[in-house]
């Protein structure tokens, strides 16, 4: 029957007739959740962090919708990526405690969601990402010192994101969504085949911009996979201050799929990552990911975690570490042993020494720098500033 009211028609199902149901944010054929966040045919491959193929014991588990046979090769070259992102992100916090840097905020816990997502992309990929996306930027092949000369102050983030296909940091908390979807509906009449991927945080999805994004990105179906790392906290905000359902499900209002992955599986995180670019360069719109994890470090350096989360839930999380669950199924299968992790281990000091020599010979940056990329192009205003203020700096010494 239909209910009239005003100028609408609101139709009811008899109440016979058995609507089909499926569960919010599952893709068909993955079954229905247990409170548990298991599911009832598929336990090993689900659990309440999401997609898993690997145990944090380092035990290999599989599922029927995103498999991933990576080889002895891969897998070392995954622990590699995710072990020299560490090393040079324990560098970051001991140069900002040193007073080399003004700031900098750790991926510490982070880095099977970033390493397992970035080796998903194609070379001709595009990457939006926020402010914590440094393993993302190494595996793009980005120089480290580029990043460190943004938090040290020296420039603005001044690397070209059409070299590595990597945009600059966004630290305007989800702006960088609607970029990566208008970058994308380009991408899309320019009859392209390449795929788009924001990074942002759970702390984002409360910005309206994050909303927007979704909604023009869906009505457009636009190729962009939208990479939420969910590392449980906004700053000093839980998840539970910031929604009241898995954020993977909001993709649903918005007519696109979403999955939550174990973010501390890099298997998984790559499998997954995999498959929704897969469906966004297919024309049929965005995807979300929601990758699981936990941001074992303070949100910056300048934050305090330890007076808004305890001790037990971060320990819990410590037996997840994504780098010791990959190093444990590389020794279980015998592909690495000692002379491989030290080796491995040798790389990351290099890197470090690399690093805190660049950042510390960093010189500063002329006065009337201030001046270079205001336009594109020569500008007349522009100019006359600038001799303006070469003439101010000037009269300093002329005083002597």
């Amino acid at each position: 029957m239909a209910a009239r009211g005003g100028r609408g028609v609101v139709r009811h199902e008899p109440a016979h007739r058995a609507r089909p149901r499926r569960q919010a944010g599952l893709l068909p054929g993955q079954g229905r959740r247990r409170g548990d966040g298991g599911t009832r045919c598929r336990r090993r491959a689900m659990s309440g962090d999401g997609i898993r193929l690997l145990t944090p014991e380092g035990e290999r588990v599989t599922h029927p919708e995103y498999g991933l046979d990576a080889g002895p090769e891969e897998l070392r070259a995954l622990y590699r990526d995710m072990a020299l992102a560490r090393r040079f992100d324990a560098e970051g916090v001991t140069l900002q405690r040193q007073g080399e840097l003004g700031l900098w905020p750790s991926l510490l816990g982070q880095e099977a969601a970033q390493v397992g997502s970035v080796r998903a992309l194609a070379d001709g990929d595009r990457v939006f990402p926020s402010y914590r996306e440094h393993a993302v930027a190494l595996a793009r092949g980005l120089d480290p010192l580029a990043l460190l000369r943004l938090f040290r102050g020296v420039d603005h983030g001044a690397w070209d994101p059409d070299a590595h296909g990597f945009h600059l940091y966004t630290l305007v908390i989800g702006s960088q969504t609607l970029h990566a979807t208008g970058y994308a509906c380009g991408v899309a009449k320019d009859g392209s085949d390449a795929a788009v991927i924001a990074y942002f945080g759970d702390g984002a999805t409360s910005q309206g911009d994050v909303a927007e994004a979704f909604n023009f990105a869906a009505v457009y179906d636009a190729p962009v996979v939208f990479f939420c790392q969910n590392n449980q906290w906004a700053i000093s905000e839980p998840n539970a201050r910031q929604t009241r359902v898995p954020l993977h499900q909001r993709a649903q209002g918005y007519g696109f799929p979403g999955v939550r992955v174990d973010g501390n599986d890099v298997l998984a995180v790559l499998a997954v990552t995999r498959a929704a670019l897969e469906h966004v360069r297919s024309g049929r719109g965005p995807f979300l990911v929601e990758a699981f994890t936990y941001r074992m470090g303070a949100h910056t350096t300048s934050d305090d975690p330890t007076r808004y989360r305890d001790s037990a839930e971060v320990e819990s999380w410590r037996a997840k570490d994504p780098l010791l669950r990959l190093e444990r199924l590389l020794r279980r299968e015998e592909l690495a042993d000692d002379a491989f992790f030290a080796e491995v281990a040798a790389e990351g000091e290099a890197l470090a020494v690399r690093v805190r020599e660049g950042v510390r010979s960093m010189p500063s940056p002329a006065p009337e720098e201030l001046f270079d990329h205001v336009y594109a192009e020569a500008h007349g205003e522009v100019d006359r500033e600038r001799a303006e203020f070469a003439a101010y700096q000037a009269s300093f010494a002329e005083e002597g």
